[in-house]
């Protein structure tokens, strides 16, 4: 699908085309100025799956597992038409897809009511301004750990210059950790107050061990988008015999930095460059976990398309198990201050460090036991979602469904109770927000609707003076965190897009037992400049059961 063009016109009536042109103009300039569409129809079953070579039940998108893949360009509308033929709700969201101006679309359940057995709902999103790689996932009850996902890959508009030559091709490896067991088990393991086993194994795009191939030609040079889909462990990916150039993370062009290994934290996506300059074989990609014992490896073939064996190199070491190479790892991640974004001007266009803070949240997770049964929580208050979605029953003024400001701004510590937690904030406020991580584990962070600014990291208690070492002039932007052990993160955030936004743990036990909570943007404009108004077409449960969405 492309843009529409006008229909060229005949010469013989020249005055009555200027008297319609001169009446058209404005909508010949709104037809070319609308961004195109793309539409997708999905079948959403359970189905049997053998990733670990045990038959499980999976979630199954038009049949597939991972689900089709989503190519668009910057602006697209994208169009999704979902049906459930699950015998359970279900909704799907889009990770790092900031969903400008319309939370509603967002597809958790803070925001959009589940679309019920054998029910459908249509997904109406703009990829307004971005570029990169991302991913979508079931985000209700447990189906994250049953498939369900797919890649999303966002272009740059053809004029738009992007630092580096055209890929001679462009692969999607969908990593991340498995269990033998099946959803409903994992679900039912967390509801009785006990934590989860380690995982079983490794998956790359829905396979185990050498499952994918991907065929290249000697000499050129190739784009890989990885995501890390996971529910439970970061991963370390590798190539043997070859390096990676990073030049994509989360929707910013990155200084481009050569890496014989990256670390990719649950929940995010980078893209890097490969050369295939070695001599014709099959080498491994090698993807293994982080900070666990036992490590976990599966591996992928890279098949130069002539070929005539193995690779007689070695295959590259695995990192260490300490956390230093990681910490460092990622504070060598850089953004390319010069080179366009989904916009003509370059990134570094917006001096994120040169404008002043109105607020910082501190957020600290933590581990607790609640009536007996283990939780987690952020400032004390561990996540309990409420009868209706956040966001519909803010929407009709619906009360005693959640309290705004029931999310402090610093820890408590205190002990951990439960709560329908949303903190509040004002559109075009600008934050500091510190994720203080206290525990033993590599923590991961997602912010929907947003993309930020990681400007610091470091190990041990944050504190005023840790602001001093804050990298104001080119930290990457992005959509995903990771803190480390005994460690804390730093992010700014302009807070540009009003709604009704998750902030979650990655770790998808975490998230399950209450590490969440939900950040809602305000504008007291009630305009439909800062917000679209809610869909037609949008799903009503719980207490708003039997409203309207028109007329407005």
């Amino acid at each position: 699908m492309g843009r529409t063009e006008a229909a060229s016109s005949s010469p013989a009536l020249p005055c009555l085309l200027l008297i319609v042109v001169v009446l058209a103009s404005p909508l010949l300039l709104l037809v070319r100025g609308d961004d195109p569409y793309r539409f997708y129809t999905w079948n959403v079953t359970f189905g049997d799956i053998y990733p670990l070579g045990v038959k499980q039940e999976g979630i199954l998108i038009n049949g597939q597992f991972p689900g089709p893949q989503i190519d668009a360009v910057t602006n697209d509308n994208i169009i999704v038409n979902v049906f459930n033929n699950l015998p359970v709700p279900f909704l799907l969201s889009w990770q790092g897809i900031q969903q400008r101006r319309s939370s509603w679309q967002d597809g958790v359940y803070g925001t959009n009511c589940p679309i019920p057995p054998g029910g459908n709902f249509t997904y109406n999103m703009q990829f307004k301004d971005q570029i990169g790689s991302y991913y979508y996932f079931p985000s209700l009850l447990f189906h994250k750990a049953a498939g369900g996902y797919g890649g999303i890959r966002v272009l740059s508009r053809p004029r738009i210059p992007v630092p580096f030559d055209p890929p001679a091709g462009d692969f999607t490896i969908l990593a991340g950790d498995w269990f033998k067991l099946n959803h409903t088990d994992l679900k039912g393991i967390l509801d009785s107050g006990n934590d989860l086993p380690s995982p079983d194994g490794l998956l790359i795009n829905g396979q185990g061990w050498n499952g994918n191939r991907f065929t290249v030609d000697q000499g050129k040079t190739y784009r890989f988008r990885v995501s890390n889909v996971g529910i439970a462990t970061s991963v370390n990916i590798r190539i043997q015999g070859h390096s990676m150039l990073l030049v994509e993370v989360e929707g910013s062009h990155t200084m481009q930095s050569t890496y014989t290994s990256i670390d990719v934290h649950l929940g995010q996506s980078y893209s890097f460059l490969v050369t295939t300059d070695q001599p014709p074989a099959d080498y491994s990609i090698i993807v293994s976990t982080r900070f666990t014992n036992p490590v976990l490896t599966t591996t992928a073939i890279l098949h130069y398309s002539n070929a005539n064996g193995a690779a007689k190199v070695p295959p590259p070491p695995a990192p260490t198990i300490e956390i230093d190479f990681s910490l460092n790892q990622a504070r060598s991640i850089r953004w390319n201050l010069t080179a366009s974004g989904p916009r003509p001007n370059p990134q570094g266009s917006y001096h994120y460090g040169l404008v002043n803070t109105t607020r910082t949240i501190r957020l600290a997770n933590s581990r607790a036991t609640i009536n007996g049964k283990l939780r987690y929580a952020v400032n004390s208050i561990s996540f309990i979602p409420a009868d209706t979605p956040l966001k519909v029953a803010d929407f009709y003024n619906i009360p005693g469904v959640f309290t705004l400001g029931s999310m402090p701004d610093n820890p408590t510590g205190g002990g951990a109770y439960l709560q329908t937690s949303v903190m509040a904030a004002n559109m075009r406020d600008y934050v500091e927000v510190v994720f203080e991580n206290t525990e033993n584990f590599v923590q991961s962070w997602h912010i929907d609707g947003y993309a930020f600014w990681v400007v610091g990291m470091d190990g041990g208690q944050w504190t005023p003076a840790s602001r001093q070492g804050y990298n104001l002039r080119d930290a990457i932007a992005r959509y995903t965190l990771q803190v480390y052990p005994q460690s804390w993160t730093a992010i700014y955030m302009p807070l540009d897009n009003v709604g009704m936004w998750n902030v979650r743990s990655e770790s998808w036990a975490r998230q399950y037992l209450g590490q969440q909570f939900y950040l809602r943007v305000y504008s007291p404009a009630n305009s439909w400049r800062d917000e679209n108004p809610i869909p037609k077409n949008a799903l009503l449960c719980g207490r708003a059961s039997g409203r309207r969405t028109r007329p407005l």
